[in-house]
């Protein structure tokens, strides 16, 4: 069993930065794959970025490409996404989870734990 927590949302203006955080607790963090998925009011929830347990292998949906950055510190149990360039329409809650299968997957019903989600407004 994991839990997790995001936090670090907020509300900014296009062109700023976030840093968001997911922490987890229980066991064996280092052997999940973590992703990053997004929800705009009255859209399907969103890939946004994969990592795997080493942290060796990343993925990213193309709307972020180059913009956004995945990352994992295995010794705090804790995941980020750096948000560099924000526009409106990254404006969604933001969930982390995570996936003990294999590979680094891009699809909803793939991953085994979701957090609550955090809010993150980007006004134009």
């Amino acid at each position: 069993q994991v839990q997790l927590v995001e936090a670090g949302g907020g509300l900014v203006q296009a062109g700023a930065s976030l840093k968001l955080s997911c922490a987890a607790s229980g066991r064996s963090f280092s052997t999940y794959a973590m992703g990053w998925f997004r929800q705009a009011p009255g859209k399907e929830r969103a890939f946004v970025a994969a990592i795997s347990g080493s942290g060796g292998g990343t993925r990213y949906a193309d709307s972020v490409k180059g913009r956004f950055t995945i990352s994992r510190d295995n010794a705090k149990n804790t995941m980020y996404l750096q948000m560099n360039s924000l526009k409106p329409e990254d404006t969604a809650v933001y969930y982390c989870a995570a996936d003990n299968g294999l590979g680094l997957p891009s699809i909803v019903r793939f991953y085994d734990y979701w957090g609550q989600g955090t809010q993150v407004t980007v006004s134009s």
